[in-house]
C-alpha cells in the first residue's frame, strides 16, 4: 500500500474506532434505538469508504503491476482475487 493511502486509511480507521466506541456508549446509556441504528449506518458507510480506498490502491498498484508484468497467470490471479472480493462485498 502506498504511504499516503496507508496514512489516510489508518486515520479513517481511527475515526471509525471512535465511532464504534461511541456506539457502545450509546447502547450502555440506553439511547434511542433509531439514533443507534443511524450511527451504525454511519459506521458502515465509513467502512465502505475505507474499503473503496484500499481497493482503488490495490488496482492502481497490484493489479496494474500484474498487467504491466505480462505474466498471464499473475494477471488472472489478481483479477480473480478482485472479482471474489467484489462479490463478497455485495453480501
Amino acid at each position: 500500500m502506498r504511504k499516503d493511502i496507508k496514512a489516510s486509511v489508518v486515520k479513517r480507521l481511527s475515526r471509525i474506532e471512535g465511532q464504534v466506541r461511541g456506539l457502545s456508549k450509546m447502547v450502555e446509556e440506553d439511547r434511542y434505538c433509531i439514533d443507534i441504528v443511524t450511527q451504525i449506518a454511519a459506521v458502515r458507510a465509513a467502512l465502505r469508504r475505507v474499503e473503496e480506498e484500499v481497493l482503488k490502491d490495490h488496482v492502481a498498484h497490484c493489479v496494474e503491476h500484474a498487467i504491466a508484468s505480462g505474466d498471464k497467470a499473475d494477471q488472472r490471479a489478481k483479477i480473480s482475487e478482485l472479482m471474489a472480493v467484489i462479490g463478497r462485498a455485495d453480501r
